[in-house]
C-alpha cells in the first residue's frame, strides 16, 4: 500500500473530534475571577454571551452583574426543549447607562436548566429586578416554574383552576373547558 493511501485511509478513520470548545467570553471570565460557578454555551444568534447557571447560583450572579452595571432585566421567559427534556428559565440582562451616539450596551444571557420530571423551583428575581414581576408569573403559569420568594405567585394568564402547563410540549389541551361567570 503506497503511503498516499494509507494516509487517505488513516483519515477517515479518525474518530469525529466534535465542535471546537467555547472560549470564555469577558462576563464569563469576571464571574470566575468573582468565585462565581457557571458553565459556557454557545453564544446566541447575535453572538451575545450565554451563560448556564444552576438555581442556587441564580441570586449570587444576578447581584454581581448587576453590581458590574448590567441594571436592566430586559426579559425573563421559560421555554421547553422538548418531551422528556429540559425545562429552561432564561434572563437577558442589559447594561442601560446614558446612550451615546454609536454606544452598544453589554448585554448576557443566563440560563437556568431544570429537569422537567425534578424540582421545578428557581429562586425570583423580584427582589433585585421589579420588572421580573409579570414575566416570572406568565412562566410560571405556562410551564409550571415555581418562583421562590415572588411577592404574588399566581396564574397570570389562565384561570386560577386551569389544570397543567399550557407551553410544555407534552401538554395535553382538555376537550373542553367549561367558561366560569364573571359576576
Amino acid at each position: 500500500m503506497s503511503l498516499e493511501k494509507e494516509s487517505q485511509q488513516t483519515d477517515l478513520t479518525k474518530p469525529d473530534e466534535g465542535p471546537p470548545p467555547i472560549e470564555p467570553g469577558p462576563i464569563s471570565q469576571w464571574l470566575s475571577l468573582q468565585g462565581l460557578s457557571h458553565a459556557l454555551r454557545d453564544p446566541d444568534h447575535l453572538g451575545i454571551e450565554t451563560i448556564q447557571i444552576e438555581p442556587g447560583s441564580l441570586i449570587k450572579i444576578a447581584v454581581a452583574l448587576k453590581s458590574n452595571g448590567f441594571n436592566y432585566l430586559q426579559c425573563q421567559g421559560g421555554y421547553d426543549e422538548g418531551p422528556g427534556l429540559s425545562l429552561v428559565c432564561f434572563y437577558n440582562l442589559i447594561e442601560m447607562k446614558d446612550l451615546e451616539e454609536n454606544f452598544k450596551p453589554r448585554e448576557v444571557r443566563l440560563k437556568v436548566f431544570l429537569d422537567r420530571n425534578g424540582d421545578l423551583k428557581v429562586p425570583s428575581l423580584y427582589s433585585i429586578f421589579k420588572g421580573s414581576d409579570w414575566q416570572e408569573r406568565e412562566t410560571y403559569d405556562m410551564f409550571g416554574i415555581h418562583f421562590e420568594g415572588h411577592p404574588h405567585p399566581k396564574r397570570l394568564l389562565m384561570p386560577e383552576d386551569w389544570k397543567g402547563w399550557p407551553l410544555r410540549k407534552d401538554y395535553v389541551q382538555p376537550d373542553f373547558y367549561e367558561m366560569q361567570d364573571a359576576y
